[in-house]
């Protein structure tokens, strides 16, 4: 909308309603696992649900899907690293990811739970490094990757499968 100020979230507000308000509800339709981790590998980030200090914590990160497994970059400060590095089976974690226009609200959403473990043989390491280039200008030290055991989504339709 021409002139509107954008809203919290970054789209045009029309009056302080949010964009797609006239747009029906939509049906959830489950996916299958291999169309969820193909969803997954075709956008280039996520969030990583993880558990600091006791709590949730939830970071934007992005990823790429190399060897059946989410792979991630973090640095040396991060509670994940550490909590991965400390943790000999690794920790579980969740790894979510989406494309939901907010105009339509049509799209998909992926979640991903599984150990994070940081990645120690050489080889690999050099690889997923040369693969993943870090978006924040910070030291990415370390890398990561979580095995998907469980993988769950689904997509908004128009309408519900007759």
């Amino acid at each position: 909308m021409p002139g509107a100020a954008p809203s919290a979230g970054g789209f045009p507000s029309a009056g302080g309603h949010p964009p797609g308000g006239d747009v029906p509800p939509r049906h959830l339709v489950p996916l299958e696992r291999a169309e969820a981790l193909r969803l997954l590998a075709g956008v280039p980030f996520g969030r990583i649900v993880f558990t600091s200090r006791a709590l949730p914590a939830v970071r934007p990160v992005n990823h790429l899907l190399l060897d059946d497994a989410v792979v991630i970059r973090t640095h040396d400060g991060a509670a994940l690293t550490a909590a991965a590095v400390g943790a000999q089976e690794g920790v579980v974690v969740a790894y979510e990811a989406d494309a939901i226009d907010p105009v339509t609200r049509l799209g998909w959403s992926v979640v991903v739970i599984g150990y994070a473990r940081p990645v120690t043989d050489p080889d690999r390491l050099a690889r997923y490094r040369e693969a993943l280039r870090p978006w924040v200008a910070a030291s990415m030290d370390h890398t990561v990757a979580i095995r998907p055991d469980l993988v769950t989504g689904f997509r908004l339709v128009a309408e519900a499968a007759g």
